[in-house]
């Protein structure tokens, strides 16, 4: 089989891991694809055989693709492989590792169940995000979209529309707009529901809002939200955590389900609901 690493190169636990991992594949026959930032950064790469993934349009050369490290790099390695369609393994190296499905523990007992066809794919909804300000941007997100007042320290009114018809407007410093995959990040923190990964659902929820009144909604993914910004003066849309824009004033924010899914490696024995428990405390007092 052929198997992409992506990783966080900034976990020394990655390096140590490595060498081993390329040798374990090696005697089983595997062929290594490196991203060209592990490539670049592996002082010892001379010592071993493997190919560059050069650009993401060569992801579907591959089999399966390991992201890892933790959420973070899951997440970025979803939105390189896009609409390609390759199953993504998060491994995780530290941290909360949610979307984890393989610890250090279990990494080599896994990695065999998939390389033998015992595992399965599990399909992650998507959004699509238009940002309409006069220079046009859509971005794509397996977690959530965030829109916030930056630096700013007024309040902003950010008016909800489904399908065109106004919602609410909230008065708050800003509104996440989560995937049920991202329902247990950013949006629990605000007080937001959690969604189990298999709907199809969009949740909006109001970063600290001035009024009680002011709750968080979940939509159908087949609607289409709009999010307009009356009086406000900075706007800041985040993507997954990890990329920041300024947007104009007069911008309207289109939200929508994207036209793929991403396929991540899971396993029969795992519990979405035991994860809750173990890993957020579900239940505990």
């Amino acid at each position: 089989m052929k198997i992409g690493i992506w990783a966080n190169t900034a976990k020394e636990v990655f390096w140590d891991i490595l060498p081993g991992l390329m040798d374990w594949l090696k005697e089983r026959g595997h062929e290594v694809f490196l991203t060209t930032r592990v490539e670049g950064l592996w002082k010892d790469k001379d010592q071993y055989t493997y190919s560059i993934i050069h650009t993401a349009d060569e992801f579907p050369k591959i089999d399966f693709l390991l992201a890892m490290g933790g959420d973070g790099t899951i997440l970025s390695a979803a939105r390189h492989v896009a609409h390609r369609n390759t199953p993504i393994l998060g491994i995780h190296l530290g941290g909360l590792g949610f979307l984890a499905e393989v610890t250090l523990d279990d990494f080599y007992p896994r990695l065999e169940k998939v390389l033998a066809g015992e595992s399965t794919t599990f399909q992650r909804m998507v959004l699509e995000g238009e940002v309409v300000d006069g220079e046009n941007r859509i971005v794509h997100v397996l977690n959530d979209l965030v829109v916030d007042r930056g630096d700013n320290f007024r309040l902003i009114k950010c008016s909800l529309f489904t399908n065109n018809r106004l919602i609410t407007t909230y008065i708050s410093d800003g509104l996440i707009i989560s995937t049920p995959t991202g329902s247990t990040a950013y949006n629990l923190s605000a007080g937001g529901p959690i969604v189990a990964p298999w709907l199809s659902l969009i949740t909006i929820t109001p970063i600290c809002p001035h009024t009680l009144s002011a709750r968080p909604i979940v939509l159908p993914a087949e609607n289409e939200l709009k999010v307009t910004f009356p009086d406000a003066d900075k706007i800041r849309l985040t993507v997954d955590g990890q990329e920041k824009y300024d947007l104009s004033p007069d911008a309207t924010l289109y939200i929508r389900r994207a036209p793929y899914d991403i396929h991540m490696i899971t396993f029969e024995d795992r519990d979405y609901f035991k994860t809750l428990r173990t890993k957020l405390g579900l239940g505990q007092e």
